[in-house]
């Protein structure tokens, strides 16, 4: 009976939540992230016929399916999440997503060398673990994003804030759960779980009523400057190393 309650509040939180979305254009803003409130409505409605018309045949290939799929729009969210957080930073804006790109990139090499080492990887490796190596992932992300927006003291804005407090009390919740806590049916987690995800709706659903713009920030903010400074310090790098290979092979 209570997840019960849980399941249809959740669907009339993100009900209200696009719609306000849509009237105060903030879909336009954020597309990804009300992309994935879309997402995960339609997949719960999705999973729910299913499980009462086709419950043997299809329901754990497409809760996995959608499951997979909410996480990758999730690791879209935080990309999402820098690209509007560091708008006013274009320097800073690039390193981030280069290293973004980069960390992505070498979680893919990786894998890729472990399934080549091992074939049986993959066939031993369950939905939730690689569900807790992704939310991990997320959670890092943002934990850095946070901290050096604090040590900048670089404003979110309202709507910015809302997404990332979700966001974050969602994700920090689920890798705990997933970490600490054995899968035991519907017990204290599974509800604190479904529980999370209500508050990080309601903390949107007030944050995003409406769309308020990131309070402006000089041009010539420190975090700019010490990116100009370590690039300008990369560049002088590679081209001493250049000059210096270049000795190296005339000699």
């Amino acid at each position: 009976m209570l997840s019960q309650a849980i399941w249809w509040s959740c669907i009339a939180l993100e009900c209200f939540l696009l719609a306000r979305g849509v009237l105060g254009r903030l879909i336009v803003r954020y597309p990804v992230f009300y992309g994935y409130i879309l997402f995960v409505a339609t997949q719960s409605v999705l999973r729910s016929v299913v499980h009462r018309w086709y419950y043997d045949q299809f329901y754990f290939s497409v809760y996995w399916v959608t499951e997979f799929l909410g996480l990758v729009l999730g690791c879209l969210i935080v990309f999402e999440i820098y690209r509007v957080a560091l708008a006013g930073y274009p320097g800073t804006a690039r390193m981030a997503r280069k290293i973004l790109l980069f960390l992505f990139v070498l979680a893919l090499a990786k894998a890729g060398a472990a399934f080549a080492g091992d074939p049986h990887l993959l066939t031993d490796t369950t939905p939730l673990q690689m569900e807790r190596t992704l939310r991990t992932a997320q959670a890092i992300s943002i934990g850095a994003l946070v901290m050096v927006f604090a040590a900048y003291s670089i404003p979110f804005g309202k709507n910015l804030r809302g997404i990332l407090l979700g966001y974050g009390l969602f994700i920090g919740e689920r890798v705990i759960c997933l970490t600490f806590v054995p899968v035991s049916g519907e017990d204290f987690w599974f509800y604190a779980y479904s529980g999370s995800y209500l508050m990080a709706l309601g903390l949107w659903l007030g944050h995003l009523w409406c769309y308020q713009a990131i309070p402006a920030t000089e041009r010539n903010a420190p975090l700019d400057k010490e990116y100009q400074l370590i690039a300008a310090a990369t560049r002088r790098h590679l081209q001493d190393a250049r000059g210096f290979l270049r000795k190296a092979m005339g000699s």
